[in-house]
C-alpha cells in the first residue's frame, strides 16, 4: 500500500502541475497545450528540468531560472494539494474502477477553487462536462460517500444532480443575482458524483467555512458586509468534506 500511495502521489502531482495551466488559462480562454510552459515575467520557456513538480519549485527557490523573478507558491501548492487528494482517495475507497473519476473530481474542486478565487467565475468547461461524467460513474461505478458498502447507482446519481441544480437556483432567484450560474452547475455537478446526501452536508458546512472567513476578514482585513466574496471554493472544500468524510459526519449527527 505504501508503494501504491507513493505512486499515486508523484502521478497526482503531475497532473496537478496541469491543473495549474488550467487555472491560468482557462478563464483567459488560452491553449491548454500551446504554448507550452513559461516564465510569467519573462516570458522564456521553462526546460523540462525546472517544471518537476514540488521538486524544481524547492531546488530554484522559487524563482525563475532566467530573470530571478519570483513565482507564486500556488504553483507548488496546487501540485501537493492535488497529489494529497488522490493518496486520500486511495486510501478510503481503494484501488478500482471509481478511481479515475473521483481523482477527477477532486481536481476538478481545485481548478474551481482558484479561477473563482482570481475571477469570480466558475468555467463552464469544468462543470458541464463534469455533469456528465458524474451521471455516467456514478451510474456504474461510484461508491456512495455516506455508506461504506453501497454503491451509488443511476436513480442517487441523478436524483443528487436534479437536487444540486434546483436547490442553488432556487438559492439565485431569492437572492436576487448572489448566487451565479456557475454555482448552480457546479452544485449540480457535485450532487451526480456524490449524489443527494452530499448537497445537504456540501451546502451547510460551505456555508459555515464562508461565515467564518467572512467574520475573519470582516474583523482583520477591514471588510465591509458587502464585499463580494466567491463562494465556489467554500463549495469546493464542503464537497471534499462530503466525499471523505460524509459517512462519519452522518453517522455523528444521527446517533449525537
Amino acid at each position: 500500500m505504501t508503494a501504491y500511495a507513493v505512486i499515486t502521489f508523484l502521478f497526482g502531482s503531475v497532473i496537478g502541475s496541469f491543473l495549474n495551466v488550467c487555472i491560468y488559462r482557462l478563464p483567459r480562454n488560452l491553449s491548454l497545450v500551446l504554448p507550452s510552459s513559461r516564465c510569467p515575467s519573462c516570458g522564456v520557456p521553462i526546460k523540462p528540468y525546472d517544471n518537476i513538480p514540488i521538486v524544481s519549485y524547492l531546488v530554484l527557490g522559487g524563482r525563475c531560472r532566467n530573470c530571478k523573478a519570483r513565482i507564486s507558491f500556488r504553483y507548488p501548492f496546487v501540485e501537493a494539494l492535488n497529489a494529497l487528494l488522490y493518496v486520500l482517495v486511495l486510501w478510503r475507497f481503494g484501488l478500482g474502477w471509481h478511481t479515475p473519476a473521483l481523482f477527477a473530481f477532486c481536481s476538478a474542486m481545485i481548478v474551481i477553487t482558484f479561477i473563482d478565487l482570481d475571477f469570480q467565475i466558475i468555467p463552464d468547461s469544468i462543470t458541464l462536462p463534469g455533469v456528465a461524467i458524474g451521471l455516467a460513474a456514478g451510474s456504474l461505478v461510484l461508491p456512495d460517500p455516506f455508506d461504506g458498502t453501497a454503491a451509488l447507482g443511476f436513480s442517487q446519481a441523478l436524483f443528487g444532480l436534479l437536487s444540486g441544480g434546483l436547490l442553488f437556483y432556487l438559492i439565485a432567484v431569492l437572492s436576487r443575482g448572489g448566487m451565479g450560474g456557475g454555482d448552480i452547475k457546479m452544485m449540480a455537478m457535485v450532487g451526480a458524483f456524490l449524489g443527494w446526501k452530499a448537497i445537504l452536508l456540501t451546502t451547510f458546512a460551505g456555508s459555515l467555512l464562508g461565515s467564518v472567513i467572512g467574520v475573519f476578514l470582516m474583523i482583520f482585513k477591514g471588510k465591509g458586509r458587502k464585499t463580494k466574496i466567491p463562494f465556489g471554493p467554500f463549495l469546493a472544500a464542503g464537497a471534499v468534506v462530503s466525499l471523505f468524510f460524509g459517512q462519519e459526519i452522518a453517522a455523528l449527527y444521527l446517533h449525537r
